[in-house]
């Protein structure tokens, strides 16, 4: 079978972005309920150190700060700003998965129907400072979830891959490279930045080591954060 007739009337070169391994239906659907409950959990994180009200993670900054100039709640932002660098990975030639599709519409969509359900922390600073752990320890399990289903790396992450390759520099800068302009961007825009950024920086990385250990997930790459979200 050709190409041109696997693909019909959608460019090669657009297929070739994406990847996708058929292990049987009742694989995909096993994989799908997992990677959902990460997506589900991750919306949750988010919701909790919304509910801090100490400053959010660094691309919840800028998501945040859109919902402040558009008629969007933070679930439609975070959806809308994961498509757009889904785009941007497809040009920088980057190559998705099926996950990383669900990841750009789910946790969005969890963002915005967990929100109701998640208590205001009181404007104690101490007691804040537990809420903004606790969401960054969720966030970390969340990633380890859905990262160990390996259907494919975040947008964020795809983004963060595809720059260190083009810029021939280590993951580790690039990372922090992407998430300091995204609460530059958002700050600018009158995002929510402050303790609670810091601390969200900080523990995140600790938080998804302990996820990947307790939940046992070797990823095929190395594990980064990939907060959307």
């Amino acid at each position: 079978m050709s190409n041109q007739s696997r693909t019909g009337r959608v460019p090669s070169f657009l297929v070739s972005r994406f990847r996708f391994q058929w292990k049987g239906s009742r694989r995909f659907a096993r994989d799908f309920l997992i990677i959902q409950i990460g997506f589900l959990i991750f919306g949750l994180s988010i919701d909790v150190i919304v509910s801090a009200s100490l400053g959010l993670d660094s691309w919840d900054v800028l998501q945040m700060a859109l919902t402040y100039h558009l008629p969007i709640t933070l679930g439609q932002s975070t959806i809308g700003v994961s498509i757009l660098i889904g785009i941007i990975d497809i040009i920088l030639k980057e190559q998705l998965g099926w996950g990383t599709i669900g990841n750009m519409i789910f946790i969005g969509l969890w963002v915005d129907i967990l929100k109701p359900y998640v208590p205001s922390m009181p404007h104690l600073l101490p007691l804040q400072i537990a809420y903004v752990l606790l969401g960054t320890l969720i966030m970390g399990f969340a990633t380890a979830i859905y990262v160990g289903v390996d259907a494919g790396a975040g947008p964020r992450d795809s983004l963060m891959i595809a720059l260190s390759r083009l810029g021939k520099t280590s993951i580790r800068i690039t990372r922090i490279s992407i998430d300091i302009a995204a609460v530059i961007v958002g700050w600018l825009l009158g995002g929510p930045v402050w303790l609670g950024t810091l601390i969200a920086a900080i523990a995140i990385g600790p938080a998804i080591q302990l996820g990947f250990k307790v939940l046992r997930v070797r990823p095929t790459a190395p594990p980064v954060q990939d907060s959307v979200g």
